[in-house]
């Protein structure tokens, strides 16, 4: 599995977290296949996103893209986003 996580700071939750789910389509149709959203403890408007994706390639061209860096400063993120790509290699399942 491929994953990306991405990190930044938005100016409002709420609005950043509805124009994520607005783009829903364009995501998916680039090989999303799911995304977690974790808010910090401490500042709930600094954001991690962990996206699963079909592969590296489909993952690094869509964090490239200028839609993307479009879509981010629409969506009020703030600071510049700390991106980094993630290969599966274990999972250990505790239940």
């Amino acid at each position: 599995m491929t994953y990306v996580m991405v990190r930044h700071k938005v100016k409002d939750y709420r609005k950043w977290k509805q124009a994520v789910l607005n783009h829903a389509d364009m995501r998916k149709t680039s090989g999303e296949r799911s995304f977690r959203v974790f808010r910090s403890a401490e500042d709930p408007n600094n954001v991690t996103v962990l996206c699963e994706w079909e592969n590296m390639a489909k993952a690094r061209k869509f964090i490239n893209s200028g839609e993307l860096r479009e879509a981010m400063k629409k969506a009020g993120v703030t600071s510049k986003p700390q991106i980094h790509f993630f290969n599966q290699s274990e999972f250990l399942d505790l239940a």
